[in-house]
Parts: C-alpha cells; sequence; structure tokens
C-alpha cells in the first residue's frame, strides 16, 4: 500500500474517533482495514491534521467535493477578530472586516451579500449557530479561535449535507476533552491596541468514562474608530462525554453567549457641510448611539454507536433560544451616507426572539458488491423555528426602549431527507446524492403603523429537491483528480417573504434561489512537505431575489441569474522538508518545519439576466490572493508572516460609485513561544505591519473603515 493510501486509511478512520472517543480500546474497522485509532483532538494536542479529509468521516461523506481542511495547530494562536489570518489556507473565502470586529462576515465566489454571512452556512461541530436556518440566516456569534481545533470548509455539495446556504458550508471542529489525565487547566490573557483585552481560560479531562471541557471567553475593546465602536462579549461553554460501552457513546452541549457592540456608522469619500470624510478622519463617528446585543443559550445532545463492523448511527437534537436587539438613530441608512447633520433624534428598536429545536440522525452502512467496498450514508432531519419580531420608536437617539411600530408572528417548521453513496471501482469512486427540502413558513403582520397599505400575511410550504454527483480518481504519487456537480438554493427569508416597508409588495410564485455549482480539479500530498489543490468552478446561480419598482411600489421577485466562473489554486511547501528529501538528511527533526503558502481565488462574475445584466455581482473580485511563510517548532516556537490581497470590486450588485471598494493588500505578523515546556507560552501579533489605509465594507449609511497597524500581546499558562 503506497503513502496515499495508508494516509487515507488512517483519515478514514477519523469516523470510529465519535464512537471510541470514551474507550481507549481498538475497535474493529470494516473490510479487515488496518486497526488505527484516531481520536478527537483536545486543547493540549500539538498534532496537525491532513490537508484533505477522507473520502467518509464518521457519518458525512466528503467524496468527489472540493474541501479545504486548516488546522489551526499550524499556526501560531490566533486573536479572534483576525479572520483573515484564521482563513489564510482557503482560497476564496472573502472577509468583509468591520471596524468593530466582534461580529463575523463572509462571502464566497461573489453569491450574495456577505454581512452576517448570510449566503454562507456556518457550523459549530456539524450543528448551525446562525440565528434562523431559513428565515434569518445570519450571524452573531462565531466560536473563539481558542476553543477550535480546524475549520473545513466544504464547496459544492454541502447543501446536500447539511442543506443551505448557496455558497457552501464552514465548520469549526472544536477541541475534545483530554485524555491524558483527570483534570487540566488552562488560562490565556492579551492586552493590545485601543484597549483590547481577552481572556480565554478551560478546565478539561477524562475520569473513567466521563469526559469533560469547560471553557469561559471574555472579549472587550474601545474599537478604533472614536466613539461608539467599542464591544464586550462573555461567553462559556460545557462539553460531556460518556462512553456507553465499547461502541457507543453519548454527548451533552451548552453554549451561551452575551454581546454588545457599538456601531459607529459610515463615512464618505466626499467633503462638505455634514459628511464625515474618509480623507480627513477614518476614524469619525456617524453614530453614537446605535448599539447591537446578543445573547445565545444553546444546548444539544447527541448518541453515536457500530453496530457490528459495518453500521455507525449517529443521533443529535438542539435548540434553545436567541435574542438579536439593536437600536439605531433614524434616518442612519439611505440619505445619511456618512452624514451627521440629517439624523432625526429618535430611533429604531429592532428585537428578534427566536426559540428554536433541531434534530438529525444519520446512517453509514459498509457493503460490499462488484469486488468493491461501498459506503452508503443517508439520514433524516427536521428543524422548528418560533421567531416573533417587534419594532418600536425611542423617544431620543439612545432610546433603550419605545412605543410600539411594527409586530410580527413567524414560524418555520421544516424537514429533509438525504442520502450519499460511494460506489468505489478500483482507484475510481463515484458519489450520487439526494436531499429533499420541506419547508413550511407563517409569516403573519400584527401591527405596522409604518406602512399605508395593507398588512400583509404568507403561508407557504416549498419542497426543494437538490442532487449531486461526485467522482474522484487516485492517479498516484499521492495525487487525485476529483469533480462534482451539485445544487444548492437559496431559501427565501423572512424579510422576502413578508417586507416591512411601505409600498412593497412580494411578486407572484416567489420561489428559493437555486445554484448549479460545477468544480474539477487536482489535489495531492506527494510528501510530508509539500501539497497542492487546483481547481476550476463555475456557478450557475438563477431566480436570485430582488426588488423591482414600478409606479410607486416595489414588488420582491426572483430576479435575475449570475454566472460566476474561475479557478481556485493553493498550494504549501516545507524548504526544510525538502531539503532533507534532496540531500537525504534529518534537519527536521531539529530545525522544523518552514513553510511557503499560496493560494489564489480567480473570479470572472457576471449578470447574464434580469434588470442587472451585465452588471458584476457585489463582492466579487476578479482576485483574491493569499501568501506567506509560516515556521514551525514542535513545542517551542511558531511563526506567521501572513498576506492577503484583494482586487478592487464593488458593495452593491448596481455597480454605484460610491459602493466601489478600491484594491487592498494587508500583511500579520503573530508569533507564539513556549518559555516554559507544558507551562508556558508568549503570545504576540503585529496586525497590518505597514500599515494599510482600506476598507473592505460599505452599507448603506457609508464607508466602514479598516483598523490600521495594532499589536497585542499576552500570556498562555497550563495547569
Amino acid at each position: 500500500m503506497n503513502r496515499t493510501r495508508a494516509v487515507g486509511t488512517a483519515l478514514i478512520l477519523l469516523a470510529c474517533r465519535l464512537a471510541l472517543a470514551g474507550d481507549a480500546t481498538p475497535q474493529p474497522v470494516p473490510f479487515s482495514l488496518p486497526r488505527t485509532v484516531v481520536i478527537g483532538e483536545a486543547d493540549a494536542d500539538d498534532s496537525v491534521s491532513q490537508p484533505f479529509p477522507a473520502e467518509v468521516e464518521g457519518t458525512k461523506v466528503y467524496a468527489g467535493k472540493k474541501v479545504t481542511v486548516l488546522d489551526f495547530d499550524s499556526l501560531p494562536q490566533i486573536q479572534t477578530d483576525n479572520y483573515r489570518q484564521a482563513f489564510s489556507q482557503i482560497p476564496g473565502l472573502l472577509v468583509s472586516e468591520l471596524s468593530n470586529a466582534s461580529l463575523l462576515s463572509l462571502g464566497y465566489r461573489g453569491i450574495g451579500d456577505p454581512h452576517e454571512s448570510q449566503n454562507l452556512l456556518v457550523l459549530k461541530d456539524g450543528l448551525p449557530f446562525v440565528v434562523d436556518l431559513y428565515g434569518y440566516p445570519t450571524v452573531y456569534y462565531a466560536p473563539p479561535f481558542e476553543s477550535v481545533d480546524r475549520l473545513e470548509f466544504i464547496r459544492g455539495g454541502a447543501s446536500l449535507m447539511y442543506g443551505p446556504q448557496p455558497s457552501g458550508a464552514l465548520n469549526y471542529v472544536t477541541h475534545e476533552p483530554r485524555r491524558d489525565r483527570q483534570g487540566a487547566l488552562r488560562t490565556q490573557h492579551v492586552v493590545g491596541s485601543y484597549g483590547l483585552y481577552t481572556t480565554h481560560s478551560l478546565a478539561d479531562g477524562t475520569v473513567g468514562r466521563l469526559g469533560y471541557l469547560v471553557s469561559f471567553d471574555h472579549r472587550q475593546g474601545d474599537g478604533f474608530r472614536r466613539d461608539n465602536s467599542d464591544f464586550e462579549l462573555n461567553g462559556g461553554s460545557v462539553r460531556l462525554t460518556y462512553a456507553l460501552s465499547e461502541t457507543s457513546r453519548a454527548t451533552f452541549d451548552f453554549d451561551a453567549t452575551a454581546a454588545d457592540s457599538g456601531e459607529p456608522g459610515g463615512v464618505t469619500l466626499g467633503s462638505g457641510a455634514g459628511l464625515l470624510d474618509y480623507a480627513t478622519d477614518r476614524r469619525a463617528t456617524q453614530l453614537q448611539y446605535d448599539r447591537v446585543r446578543v445573547q445565545r443559550y444553546v444546548p444539544s445532545v447527541g448518541f453515536e454507536r457500530w453496530f457490528g463492523e459495518s453500521t455507525l448511527f449517529t443521533a443529535r437534537a438542539w435548540g434553545g433560544y436567541y435574542e438579536r436587539y439593536s437600536k439605531r438613530q433614524r434616518n442612519s441608512g439611505g440619505s445619511a451616507f456618512g452624514r451627521v447633520d440629517n439624523l432625526v433624534d429618535s430611533n429604531t428598536i429592532n428585537t428578534h426572539r427566536y426559540h428554536s429545536f433541531g434534530a438529525e440522525a444519520r446512517a453509514r452502512h459498509e457493503w460490499e458488491a462488484w469486488n468493491g467496498a461501498h459506503t452508503l450514508v443517508g439520514g433524516i432531519s427536521t428543524y422548528v423555528a418560533d421567531s416573533p419580531f417587534e419594532v418600536d420608536r425611542g423617544a431620543t437617539a439612545s432610546a433603550d426602549t419605545g412605543t410600539a411600530r411594527q409586530r410580527s408572528h413567524r414560524e418555520t417548521v421544516a424537514g429533509s431527507v438525504f442520502a450519499e453513496n460511494v460506489f468505489r471501482f478500483g482507484r475510481w469512486s463515484l458519489t450520487p446524492g439526494f436531499r429533499l427540502e420541506n419547508i413550511h413558513q407563517s409569516i403573519v403582520e400584527t401591527l405596522n403603523l409604518d406602512k399605508t397599505s395593507p398588512l400583509l400575511s404568507d403561508s407557504s410550504v416549498d419542497h426543494v429537491p437538490l442532487v449531486a454527483l461526485g467522482s474522484a480518481y487516485t492517479l498516484g504519487r499521492g495525487a487525485e483528480a476529483y469533480a462534482n456537480a451539485s445544487q444548492g438554493y437559496k431559501a427565501k427569508t423572512y424579510a422576502d417573504a413578508v417586507p416591512l416597508a411601505n409600498n412593497t409588495v412580494v411578486g407572484d410564485q416567489l420561489e428559493p434561489g437555486r445554484t448549479w455549482t460545477y468544480e474539477a480539479g487536482l489535489r495531492g500530498r506527494p510528501s510530508d512537505f509539500w501539497n497542492y489543490d487546483v481547481s476550476v468552478f463555475l456557478v450557475d446561480y438563477d431566480d436570485r431575489f430582488g426588488s423591482v419598482t414600478r409606479g410607486g411600489v416595489t414588488r420582491v421577485e426572483n430576479v435575475g441569474r449570475s454566472i460566476n466562473r474561475g479557478i481556485d489554486l493553493a498550494t504549501e511547501l516545507d524548504f526544510i522538508g525538502l531539503a532533507d528529501r534532496l540531500h537525504g538528511t534529518r534537519h527536521g527533526e531539529d530545525w522544523g518545519a518552514l513553510s511557503i503558502y499560496a493560494n489564489a481565488s480567480l473570479l470572472d462574475a457576471e449578470f447574464v439576466a434580469g434588470p442587472l445584466d451585465g452588471r458584476t455581482p457585489q463582492y466579487a473580485p476578479d482576485f483574491i490572493v493569499r501568501t506567506g511563510l509560516i515556521y514551525r517548532l514542535a513545542g517551542r516556537l511558531k511563526f506567521s508572516f501572513l498576506g492577503t490581497f484583494v482586487d478592487d470590486h464593488f458593495a452593491n450588485d448596481n455597480n454605484t460609485a460610491d459602493f466601489q471598494i478600491p484594491a487592498y493588500q494587508v500583511w500579520d505578523l503573530t508569533a507564539e513561544f513556549t518559555v516554559w515546556k507544558d507551562r508556558a507560552k508568549v503570545i504576540a501579533g503585529l496586525n497590518n505591519v505597514f500599515d494599510e489605509r482600506y476598507w473592505s465594507r460599505v452599507r448603506i449609511n457609508g464607508i466602514d473603515p479598516a483598523i490600521g497597524r495594532n499589536v497585542y500581546g499576552g500570556v498562555s499558562l497550563q495547569f
């Protein structure tokens, strides 16, 4: 068996880790594969995962899909809010940076507005952490980087694994309880520019069959804008694992988060009375009182069991409460683009409340036929959300409460069935897949004093079938060719189904937006010191949501179609490993690894039908390039110098001049040094090393400048 197959075999056995996490006894693996046991990584572990997942891990199928794995152990400890560094080795993932970096906004391949990551499904250990999976798929929470072992980014075919959205799925895989001792404690404290202070503390261990991990996360800062860009977040989590037997275990997780963030508003490139000119003062504040406050409390339970040597069953259920509260000074958008002289001394207070429940059951079965070993994975899921929405009018710009203006009752009930099968014929695999989403939404306006038109209500059922076909062929010397064609979709949100604005209605037969993603590529890991992944892609996005105004009435409709095509390239090369191979030396054992990495996403995106025909979709730069150096000396030192280059692009689909984002390049320097083995580390970083003046985000209230050069440092202690 060559090296590639050996590595692939070991990774496939990751599927066993959940069933074995609470037990140290190796379990038999189907079809007499070598009995290698790979368990989930603990916080104290420092091993780096392979850059590509196995064909099947647990009850998830990756065969034939474009997937990037970024193991955080390969980098120095990243400050939680620097997403440029976190996504440094994921080609094409665009970070729309807020001047208040406590929230997460991501986009990919020009598929929709990255605001609050509403076109990209984000998950923690396979469970979505968006506010509402269908009706309000936005992000106001993300796991702290200190708790994350690795990131998995799945492109085409992600909708078959998890459901919406059309840009793929980003899964944060967090740490498991450590198994080598009954108890351990680690605490990290970091201070930095603009009043930054963060701390992350955890206790974990395994006592008998019970594993536990308890953590607390606190982040606060003033932000770099002059006023009202401060933020504070307090969060905690509990993870318990219990080995019921040698082949099964139960899990319990609980996340709690409370955050309060200021919104300083935008600036403009214009100058004159009442305008906040970017060139004069990019730190200026437009909005003194606007805030966003979030509370999130989500428990989940899980069960995993192997039945015999060929069948794995997993089941999970989760739910809880999510509240999103915002207060915004009136006229802070539209004509207030960078202005401070036409704001109204009252505010709009929005309160979203979400009571949700979700559950899924998956099964994996290994079977043999036609002289080959094949894998079938299938399951069912359900999701229920009760989401009342309130809008109040505050009597002053800083009011926390007000009088009722709008009330809506919103509900979602959804269910899905899905299946994929990996057929293997020697070096070739073929993976067809199917998913059927059934979505019932009900929205009823009970009060809207801002409307002269009648109140609206909507009750609809959408049945969304999705299909995919993936294929892979092992070429030898660590190389694999892969291809995938898959459907995705964008469910209509509550705001699409029942617009809240006056004189805005919904067109007939509003359908979910639909995508076809085609991708083909070549990836490989010919040796321990080099890996690469090159692919071409095309995304055909039809029935995009939009609005058309005729005769003073705005209609929300399915408008337009875009074709987004391009090339993704990624590689990493360890110079010390290469020198050892060329000269037959073993310097890597003493000197570590010095890697250069580079990745690029080259994109050509254009609307080809509808009222925007010929324009470029928003947040679709012609290129995103990332490159840098990473040095790793196991157990002693990690150092990285990471660069991000983004071409100019537009922040709206109309491609208007005031929504243009010029090209920018940013470099970040980070280091982690162990001063006392297994006891103490020093962490430091210099972000935006060359003090690039840029912005990567424009909203209706103006340009949101990105932070300039800033520094941080801290210590991590372990007991």
